[in-house]
């Protein structure tokens, strides 16, 4: 199993968990071409998308993954906020709810309810055989649950508190998108102690998404949270691509 990022960030986001035979979908903020593309346009493989809210850099193209045949699981909440992106579109979403689990394909998917400034967004917890159980969980400013048996963890670390306090007093932000910010994402601080609450004894790698491009530092994220939990730690570049399997090697 292999994790590629198709963009991670305030303006897009998509990411694809895939194998030689099938492949999940996280996210349908970027357009499905881009998504084919990433998997050599083996279309066939795909088995479905999860879509976490319903702002538009996570939902946009939702649309596109409908027309294409893709099975698309969302929220109530989630699927009615995205309205103005399906166009009057016959197929609809599949309509999911906060801990009940459901399988697509190969993958087992645990939905959880996490903390945005929108209607119903969902975290995802999601299994396969080939690289255990990852964690999924972005545009939220903490976790009220923790996770047991993680070999993957792909957690929102969008800002540092100095960093946009700083920018505030410098003006390249208002003091009002401060405090929208710390009321609907994830700072630096809460993602450590986040995952400092978890068991990470069998995690092998952290994935830091949705940095801020204003309120972040990509490689001073990356080294406190190495340092904060001594695991291999990735940012969520447009691009990367990574092996995501139970065991490390």
């Amino acid at each position: 199993m292999r994790l590629h990022v198709l963009s991670s960030g305030s303006k897009a986001n998509g990411y694809v968990l895939y194998n030689d035979r099938e492949a999940l979908v996280i996210e349908c903020g970027v357009p499905y071409s881009q998504c084919l593309q990433a998997i050599d346009f083996h279309r066939e493989r795909i088995v479905g998308a999860l879509v976490s809210h319903e702002h538009g850099d996570h939902a946009k193209y939702v649309a596109q993954y409908l027309g294409a045949g893709i099975d698309v699981f969302a929220s109530s909440g989630t699927i009615d906020g995205m309205r103005p992106y399906m166009k009057g579109r016959i197929l609809q979403p599949t309509r999911i709810e906060s801990q009940q689990l459901f399988d697509i394909g190969g993958f087992k998917v645990l939905p959880f309810d996490t903390q945005h400034d929108c209607n119903e967004p969902l975290g995802f917890l999601v299994y396969h055989e080939e690289m255990g159980q990852i964690l999924f969980a972005t545009d939220t400013y903490y976790l009220k649950y923790t996770f047991p048996n993680l070999s993957h963890i792909m957690l929102e670390c969008n800002y540092e508190t100095g960093i946009i306090e700083q920018n505030v007093a410098d003006g390249v932000i208002p003091a009002i998108v401060k405090e929208r910010v710390f009321r609907s994402h994830m700072s630096l601080e809460t993602h450590i102690k986040t995952l400092q609450a978890n068991d990470l004894s069998k995690v092998n790698s952290i994935v830091l998404l949705h940095l801020s491009g204003n309120n972040s530092s990509p490689a001073d994220f990356k080294k406190a949270v190495e340092e904060a939990t001594g695991k291999l730690v990735y940012v969520a570049e447009k691009g990367l691509d990574i092996p995501f399997n139970r065991q490390m090697f």
